[in-house]
């Protein structure tokens, strides 16, 4: 019952100063497990004129599916991935989920300025609006992922190629004995965070440009892409 939810939930109806009712932003979640989690990170990161894109994990249980579902369908704002993955820990397809996302979200209607990316696990420590103003702060038109360029330690993540095994409740990634070419265009692979605020200029730019599309293509093999992808991307001259 959507009135239900609404009141018993006490979620947010209207923009709670006119700096965030001028101020959109986009929320990626990825989520699998423990729906009252994934409820209570929604009600405190919603504002109405934000908008969310849940991508449900392929693997997770029908019922589970079902009640992420009867709660989207109480928002006009807040939908689910059209195209959702089995996403498998450090595999291609927890990036894939982001990307998937990303298409959807770039043909709204509501005009976001930002995109953040949390999982099911996340909890906010701070409002819409200290997001925004943090935001609006000095990193005004720039994107926040921050990274160093790839550790030696972290040279194996990229240098053999690995796959993703997903069988009977079971799924993991492994390593085969395939070495890997370099990355396209000569890039320097850099290394960080999964998680990011994004422009929506760069996610327009991370779903046309060329070289965008070949090093995502180069990563399908990789360790945990998602870690050095995005980051990789912002440190492209220009």
């Amino acid at each position: 019952n959507c009135s239900m939810v609404l009141k018993t939930l006490h979620f947010i109806t209207r923009p709670l100063s006119d700096e965030e009712g001028n101020f959109s932003l986009a929320y990626i979640i990825t989520i699998h497990k423990e729906l009252e989690m994934f409820v209570k990170l929604l009600r405190a990161i919603y504002m109405p004129q934000n908008i969310y894109c849940i991508h449900v994990d392929e693997k997770s249980p029908k019922d589970y599916k079902a009640a992420v579902q009867n709660i989207v369908d109480c928002f006009e704002n807040i939908f689910i991935s059209s195209k959702r993955e089995n996403v498998v820990y450090a595999g291609f397809s927890r990036l894939q989920a982001d990307i998937n996302c990303m298409r959807d979200l770039v043909h709204s209607k509501i005009q976001w300025s930002y995109v953040i990316n949390l999982c099911g696990q996340d909890y906010p420590i701070k409002t819409n609006k200290d997001i925004i103003q943090y935001i609006k702060s000095k990193w005004n038109g720039k994107n926040m992922t921050p990274g160093v360029v790839q550790p030696l330690h972290m040279k194996h993540r990229t240098q053999v190629s690995y796959r993703e095994y997903v069988h009977s409740g079971m799924s993991y990634v492994y390593p085969t004995k395939n070495i890997k070419a370099k990355p396209p265009y000569n890039l320097t692979i850099y290394f960080g965070s999964a998680y990011y605020i994004l422009t929506k200029e760069f996610v327009e730019f991370t779903l046309t440009d060329a070289r965008a599309k070949d090093l995502l293509e180069w990563s399908r093999d990789t360790y945990s892409p998602d870690e050095h992808y995005w980051v990789t991307l912002n440190r492209l001259n220009g």
